[in-house]
């Protein structure tokens, strides 16, 4: 274990952002990860994961631990089902094609989203009709005041839309180490019917999709809307899709009538922030070296060079504007640092 200093963090946050870390450990055990905690109890620490849902805006004074816990594996399987653990530091996209070339169902609408293995429950990432809740079966996570290891079931994570305990009442008290995933073997359960996924597994000529086939779709959609950060720098969705009341909508429903919206309850309406953000005018939009991206209004990028406060203010006016032409508050679904 070696303690590097003033470390850049470029390449270690998907936005490209370039602040520093005044000292970075790579944590490659969970031995590591408590040897750091019991000799540094007292200093002050900032957890990394795969830099994807968060925009740094200052460098980082704390000691900077980075989560690079590593492995995959099956823990049991049935003949419908099986349970299946990726260590925290896995790379989710590629975790996710390790599960299709299984042939394991439930993550295949979820493939490509940017990130770590372990960050995705903080999140409760989702895509296309599908939360991660779906098929999260428990993790393990370290006690950071104990330094012993619990392990949540889904219930006890408390999930909700891009939320969950871990961004909550046990925030900053734990850092996940594995996620087991409960995932089917046969009989698969397709979701299509969200977003384009049934016009592009149209246009690929496919009538009897597979789960392979989905996450084919579903790569082709988000690479067609979404800049890879190794090119754009960016955090893919940087707001949540508002839910509003169906007063609200019935409201907005008025002077917008074609307004996108999916029902969520018998109270409540989503409305997409993608549709918000381009219809008041940013998509597409720069200034100087960061904007909004010309394909997806969700995304704000970072074209080189900007800093965390660039792209910051420009949320902020996205907020005030989408605030003030549609009466709809949208939040941030980023981490600002």
């Amino acid at each position: 274990m070696h303690i590097q200093h003033n470390i850049s963090l470029k390449n270690y946050n998907t936005f490209g952002i370039d602040v520093n870390a005044r000292q970075f450990i790579s944590i490659t055990s969970v031995a590591d990860l408590k040897s750091v905690y019991s000799a540094e109890r007292k200093a002050s620490k900032f957890i990394l994961g795969g830099g994807s849902n968060m925009l740094l805006t200052k460098d980082i004074e704390a000691l900077v631990l980075h989560i690079n816990l590593k492995g995959k594996h099956i823990i049991s399987q049935t003949e419908d089902h099986v349970l299946v653990k990726a260590s925290a530091g896995e790379n989710w996209h590629e975790f996710v094609l390790w599960t299709l070339e299984n042939n394991f169902g439930g993550l295949e609408n979820l493939s490509l989203i940017p990130g770590n293995v372990g960050t995705s429950p903080i999140q409760n990432i989702g895509a296309y009709g599908v939360e991660l809740k779906d098929t999260f079966h428990s993790c393990d996570a370290l006690n950071l005041e104990t330094l012993k290891i619990e392990t949540f079931t889904n219930s006890d994570c408390n999930f909700g839309y891009r939320n969950s305990i871990f961004k909550e009442e046990a925030k900053g008290q734990y850092i996940i180490l594995s996620v087991v995933f409960n995932l089917t073997t046969k009989n698969h359960v397709l979701h299509t019917k969200y977003g384009a996924i049934n016009s592009e597994l149209e246009r690929l000529n496919i009538t009897k999709p597979t789960i392979q086939d989905v996450s084919k779709a579903v790569i082709s959609i988000r690479q067609s809307k979404l800049p890879d950060p190794k090119d754009i720098g960016n955090s893919g969705s940087f707001f949540k899709n508002p839910i509003i009341t169906k007063e609200a909508f019935s409201r907005l429903e008025r002077n917008f009538p074609n307004a996108p919206h999916y029902v969520v309850s018998d109270k409540n309406i989503k409305v997409p922030a993608g549709w918000l953000i381009e219809t008041s005018g940013f998509k597409g939009k720069t200034f100087g070296n960061y904007g909004v991206h010309k394909k997806q209004a969700l995304v704000l990028v970072n074209y080189g060079g900007a800093s965390g406060h660039d792209i910051l203010k420009l949320s902020k006016l996205i907020q005030d504007t989408v605030l003030r032409l549609f009466d709809i508050s949208i939040e941030a679904e980023v981490n600002i640092i």
